[in-house]
């Protein structure tokens, strides 16, 4: 796992040193992903500069260092990730040619493939996650190329008359020709997601190349200001509506015995490192049935690791640990403490170098520094829920829209623009606290007018649904056009499929790959396999769905390794006990960022909504823990870069 970043400068050919100046301190920002090594490739005839940090996980030698050439010397690249059938590729490769390899990367055996086959046909071959910057130094063009799922990040994007691009926004910063300007669209969309959604970038001019794009950059045909567009090597739309239309006609029983197969040569493959590795355990479906898997493929005890806090409500270590003892791993587990939670959140705005707040971020950072103390790679269950139908929203989402008709419908809109909800919110309820009747019935018409299944989804994962918000709430990305939904499915899967477009690849891989290579751990999620992801897009909603149980066919699989009293139990989440922290341990921390005076006066927040609601939360009216944690986080965030 590393770190990759670069620009193209069309300012003109420079001298080496110029050009090094340049990209040094990019590589410097990422040093936290890549700490064992690092390396610069310099094009002076383009003003080209790449660079990049090494996390040694294959073959930790010399050998694997990087930027990497080509035998013939036509390419060079910087690649962040894992490729897990490397091995396979290098088979079929020397079947056809007699290679001289150098050492016994994976990153050696990408350009052997590129070499032979071009890139995009390598880049259909590849199972794994990677975020890869490949320069063709004969015909001066940069490839740009992201894995299917969007495990590992990439930024680019114009800044003056030079282009970057890198893993992380703090490498692009980096550049001397950094202009950094807020992008008003993507913080509205914050403000509703918790996340900035792709292609969006909290900047104006940086997008995020979407998952399974790749982009090309031919130095003498850039227009300054204007990046031509990505192109699917793999387009997730067209997987998902041509398995829907030819679904998998067998048994639930075959389909558990099937996903089993498809889940343990992916668990295998995943273990597959020249590091000590793990695997996060939390005591839920999806760890544990991944847990499970490796500790049967493994001759010896794997590691899992789990933390839980001191309120007993929100711990879930000790389910964690009794699905460790069950199928016999080797546990770590750790307490959370107050200490814990005030030295983490410090440094929570430099781990995300764009307003991110999902509120498990806390514990997956803390999760991941204790891991890294026994382990450089780790595996995590993280796909699960949105493969199989793991949400409780999935099931309330569908019932709302199969209802939502009638009169109702048609006087919404109407209604909604003269409901005096002000008025409404200030009806005080029973013992004088704030009835909030304007929200309520906004929500409810505002529900009413959706015109599709992920319509009301999308107000579902909207975390500020209130008539007054401090902002004005917007879409980008996935669910600002109908064009990238699903054409074909049931309303259930349809769900399913727009997560794993848009929540899975924009929050929780954003939090996994952040949190953990703050800490230079490497994560690596078996559900995503690109074969896995769409078997499970080809199953019946009946095999996910089960009343209001999820996951029915993962289950199947599971409790062939662990009872089901182990665990099935109420979908809980990863979430820390926020708001009483934000009452207590976090109150003086949170006010700091909260008070009129801190939030600017540059008319991107109403201070007035949000001094309302954290009062209300104070005094335990009720929990805003969701709403506030999204400012605070924005705040945090500005006041750390200066935005």
């Amino acid at each position: 796992m590393c770190g990759i970043a670069g620009y193209i400068d069309l300012k003109g050919a420079f001298e080496e040193a110029v050009l090094r100046r340049a990209i040094e301190p990019m590589m410097a920002a990422l040093v936290h992903r890549g700490p064992d090594d690092g390396g610069f490739f310099i094009d002076r005839e383009v003003g080209f500069g790449l660079g990049f940090r090494r996390l040694s996980i294959i073959d930790l030698s010399i050998k694997g260092h990087q930027p990497m050439r080509s035998f013939d010397d036509r390419y060079v690249v910087a690649f962040n990730g894992e490729i897990y059938n490397f091995r396979e590729i290098r088979v079929a490769l020397e079947a056809e040619k007699n290679i001289k390899w150098r050492g016994t990367s994976d990153t050696e055996v990408l350009l052997a493939a590129v070499c032979r086959y071009g890139i995009k046909e390598t880049l259909e071959m590849l199972d794994g996650m990677f975020a890869i910057a490949l320069w063709d130094c004969w015909e001066k063009t940069l490839y740009l190329a992201r894995d299917r799922m969007g495990e590992k990040p990439l930024y680019y994007g114009w800044q003056g008359k030079t282009l970057l691009f890198g893993s992380e926004l703090k490498a692009l910063s980096a550049h001397p020709d950094w202009n950094g300007r807020l992008n008003e669209p993507a913080l509205q969309s914050y403000m509703r997601f918790s996340y900035v959604p792709a292609p969006a970038s909290i900047y104006r001019g940086i997008y995020k190349l979407r998952p399974g794009h790749i982009v090309t950059l031919r130095q003498g045909a850039l227009t300054l200001g204007r990046l031509p567009k990505s192109k699917a090597y793999w387009d997730a739309k067209c997987v998902f509506d041509s398995v829907q239309e030819n679904p998998f006609e067998g048994s639930q029983e075959e389909a558990a015995s099937l996903l089993e197969q498809l889940l343990a040569d992916s668990v295998e493959r995943r273990l597959i490192a020249d590091v000590p590795l793990g695997i996060f355990l939390s005591g839920g479906i999806d760890s544990s049935t991944i847990a499970a898997l490796a500790q049967k493929i493994s001759a010896k005890k794997v590691l899992t690791f789990t933390i839980g806090f001191t309120d007993p409500e929100y711990n879930e270590a000790k389910f964690a640990r009794s699905v460790a003892e069950h199928i016999g791993t080797d546990h770590t587990e750790l307490i959370i403490d107050t200490d814990s939670v005030m030295k983490c959140v410090e440094r929570v705005p430099r781990c995300y170098d764009e307003p991110f707040a999902d509120v498990s971020q806390l514990p997956t950072i803390l999760l991941s520094e204790l891991t890294r103390e026994h382990v450089t790679a780790v595996l995590s269950g993280d796909g699960g829920d949105e493969l199989f139908g793991g949400y409780p929203r999935y099931q309330s989402a569908v019932r709302e829209w199969q209802k939502n008709e009638g009169i109702l419908k048609q006087l919404a809109e109407p209604l909604n623009s003269v409901m005096p909800y002000d008025i409404l919110n200030d009806i005080k309820g029973l013992g004088g606290r704030p009835a909030r009747l304007g929200d309520k019935l906004f929500q409810r018409l505002n529900a009413a007018t959706a015109n599709a299944v992920e319509d009301v989804q999308m107000r579902y994962l909207s975390r500020w649904r209130t008539a007054q918000p401090p902002i004005n709430l917007a879409a980008v990305g996935f669910y600002s056009n109908s064009r990238e939904w699903a054409e074909r499915g049931d309303d259930f899967n349809r769900l399913t499929f727009a997560d794993t477009m848009t929540y899975l690849p924009d929050d929780l891989l954003v939090k996994l790959d952040r949190a953990s290579m703050a800490v230079a751990l490497e994560v690596r999620t078996p559900f995503l396999n690109h074969d896995l992801v769409k078997f499970a897009w080809s199953l019946p909603s009946s095999f996910k769905f089960q009343g209001d149980i999820g996951k029915s066919v993962l289950r199947n699989v599971l409790y062939k390794y662990v009872p089901p009293g182990l665990s099935d139990r109420p979908k809980q989440g990863f979430e820390p006990p926020l708001a009483d922290w934000l009452r207590g341990p976090l109150r003086d921390w949170a006010e700091d960022l909260l008070g009129p005076d801190r939030i600017p006066s540059d008319g991107w927040l109403d201070p007035q909504p949000v001094q309302a609601i954290w009062d209300e939360h104070l005094k335990g009216h009720r929990n805003w823990q969701f709403e506030l944690w999204n400012i605070l986080m924005l705040q945090a965030w500005r006041s750390e870069w200066n935005v």
